[in-house]
């Protein structure tokens, strides 16, 4: 199964690493993408760029909406795609399920 998480707020990050690891352990695959608020999440949360070298997790965040509020995406781990809507509308083509956070 596959599983998206979107993520248009800077709460919930434990929900997030919870529902990723136990998918995972459970052999799931997990596509993560953050806009607005959720980008947030992709430079001041290294709990959650360590789910980056997860297997089966991708994790993605639109550049748009970074610049938009401001976040600097410097040393951002390679693994984690800079993208656009282009990443969630195929993340929410991909997956089976999809999670709102």
């Amino acid at each position: 199964m596959k599983i998206g998480i979107f993520l248009n707020t800077d709460k919930n990050l434990d929900a997030v690493i919870g529902i990723t690891k136990a998918a995972v352990s459970k052999g799931h695959e997990v596509n993560i993408f953050g806009m607005d608020d959720g980008t947030k999440l992709f430079t001041q949360r290294s709990a959650l760029m360590g789910l980056c070298g997860m297997k089966g997790v991708n994790l993605a965040f639109c550049d748009h909406s970074a610049k938009h509020m401001q976040v600097d995406s410097t040393g951002i781990p390679a693994e984690v795609v800079c993208g656009s809507q282009y990443n969630n509308a195929v993340m929410n083509h991909e997956s089976d399920r999809v999670i709102i956070l």
